[in-house]
């Protein structure tokens, strides 16, 4: 008869109450003590719920103290809802296991995910964090309350759009929108930063809205990391994806089920090249060239998987198969220049080897790192969705009938569907010429990500002096009058001091005086002829 397996040991360090109600959740599956003297072997795991109210400087000694004390054991730590640390304050502290205002039943799925080498992080945190008050000169303050009063007077000409008036009405709306639109460009130029340029959702809370963190990685390998981030990934593609990083989007124009098949489908091919480069064991630059000479063959892929291999549509007469017409009429052999280099994912996701984050080189598995690499990838796949979607739409102006099977019903019309490619060229081209070479003056790079349901913009800094080397004249143009305005600022700002100081003493000095004199000379004259009368 097989002998049965002992329950792993678990250490739990907790206030008396919730100590007891933890070993009564554990047990019988886990053997917990409750402190040194009840061990009867080694410790399998250390679970410590910690208070809300320790220094941030205590809380990392203590843990680093237990991690020294109890090796190799991970630890998992508890904390409440409401605690005086930020999100980025719990990613960044030393433990494999994190749960914020857990619930009973995550405890033990957390303690076998632990166990089994996994890691887990859970973060509910009750409030919002606000952000803590910074000092602003005169420039920001005019600049925030100058785009404040715009998005309030947007979102007043939008309510009016909504309730359905046309005639004269709606043409001055529109062209009042057109008004601000230009004024939001003129003091952007006038106050910067540039980085404020991009628009914000048009309606904002009034109350910051707390968000949840959940990471489970079964495994601390580069394949458990990449199973991790597919998993979000896919989860936040299937309930729908909204556009909300304030730019127009080729990915718009196709219809919700297409656009989610497709994102899909790059997810999974992007699966197959990792796997395929794993297997291959190349290195450095070599891997990062193996991953670009792929990237059209995994798009033209993709396209054929998200069209339907066996989807048909009549084109003058007769019937053609849409995903190789697609396929045979679509360009995909163009490189995005605002992509990050690919070789540090790619090192993280094949090698597992550690990814500079924020200044700290950081293993795959730490959730900083992962949060990091789900951004790249985010990015990557938002981006190879866009350039798909471009393909599509230029496709579809010369096929009618594909239109009603991949875009929006809006685009059937013809007038709409070559609206929004000339919009996106415009932009395009904006973006080239303007914003692309501002960016690169700044070392930021835009990156897209999906966060709640939505595609969310956000800036990276980095380094990008070798891009900014390969501008051409008319983008270094602009990088010259970004750079000619921060030289000649300090100096416009000393000669309008000086003038302020010059009124002032004007005012006062000559201007006050002689209104003094005037005033008193008034005075003793009305004082000499009530004295004679």
């Amino acid at each position: 008869m097989p002998e049965a397996k002992a329950a792993p040991q678990l250490l739990i360090l907790a206030e008396p109450l919730l100590r007891e109600g933890l070993v009564r959740l554990l047990e019988p599956e886990f053997k917990a003590a409750t402190d040194s003297e009840g061990l009867s072997g080694s410790v399998r795991l250390v679970i410590w719920s910690a208070a809300g109210n320790l220094p941030l400087a205590t809380l990392q000694r203590e843990l680093h103290q237990l991690r020294d004390r109890w090796q190799p054991a991970p630890l998992l730590l508890l904390v409440p809802g409401e605690c005086a640390y930020s999100s980025d304050q719990l990613l960044q502290l030393p433990c494999e296991g994190l749960l914020q205002q857990a619930e009973p039943a995550e405890i033990p799925a957390a303690v076998s995910t632990l166990l089994a080498g996994g890691r887990v992080v859970e973060l509910r945190p009750l409030a919002a964090e606000l952000a803590e008050p910074e000092a602003i000169g005169l420039g920001q303050w005019l600049l925030r309350s100058g785009l404040s009063q715009i998005e309030a007077e947007q979102r007043r000409c939008h309510h009016w759009l909504q309730q359905g008036c046309g005639g004269l009405t709606r043409l001055l709306l529109h062209g009042r929108l057109r008004e601000l639109a230009a004024a939001r460009r003129m003091l952007l130029w006038l106050w910067g930063p540039i980085s404020m340029a991009f628009p914000q959702a048009a309606s904002a809370p009034s109350q910051p809205t707390p968000s949840s963190t959940a990471i489970t990685v079964r495994q601390r390998t580069a394949e458990g990391v990449w199973q991790a981030i597919q998993l979000r990934l896919t989860a936040a593609i299937e309930s729908g994806v909204s556009n909300s990083s304030g730019q127009l989007l080729a990915l718009d124009g196709l219809n919700p089920d297409h656009r989610r098949d497709l994102l899909l489908a790059l997810i999974s091919q992007l699966d197959l090249l990792i796997t395929r480069l794993r297997h291959e064991q190349l290195r450095g630059d070599e891997l990062e060239q193996r991953w670009l000479q792929q990237q059209p063959e995994l798009r033209r892929l993709s396209l054929r998987s998200m069209a339907g291999e066996y989807v048909q549509l009549p084109q003058q007469g007769g019937l053609l198969p849409v995903a190789e017409s697609l396929s045979g009429a679509s360009e995909l052999n163009a490189i995005d220049p605002d992509l990050p280099l690919a070789l540090p994912m790619l090192a993280a996701l094949v090698q597992a080897q550690p990814l500079l984050v924020e200044g700290r080189l950081l293993a795959p598995d730490e959730p900083q790192a992962l949060l990091h690499l789900e951004l790249l990838i985010g990015n990557w796949l938002i981006r190879s969705a866009e350039l798909i979607s471009a393909e599509i739409l230029s496709c579809c102006s010369t096929w009618p009938e594909l239109r009603r099977y991949l875009l929006r019903p809006d685009l059937l019309a013809t007038r709409n569907l070559e609206r929004l490619r000339n919009q996106l060229n415009s932009q395009q081209r904006w973006g080239n010429l303007f914003e692309r070479p501002v960016q690169l003056y700044e070392s930021r790079r835009l990156l897209y990500g999906i966060q709640n349901g939505a595609i969310t913009p956000q800036l990276l800094t980095e380094p990008r002096d070798s891009e900014l080397r390969q501008l051409s004249w008319g983008q270094q143009l602009i990088t010259l009058s970004l750079e000619a305005r921060d030289a000649l600022a300090p100096q416009l700002q000393s000669v309008i001091r000086r003038l302020g100081d010059l009124v002032v003493v004007v005012l006062t000095q000559v201007i006050g005086r002689a209104i003094g004199l005037v005033g008193k000379g008034v005075l003793q004259g009305m004082g000499r002829s009530i004295s004679r009368s």
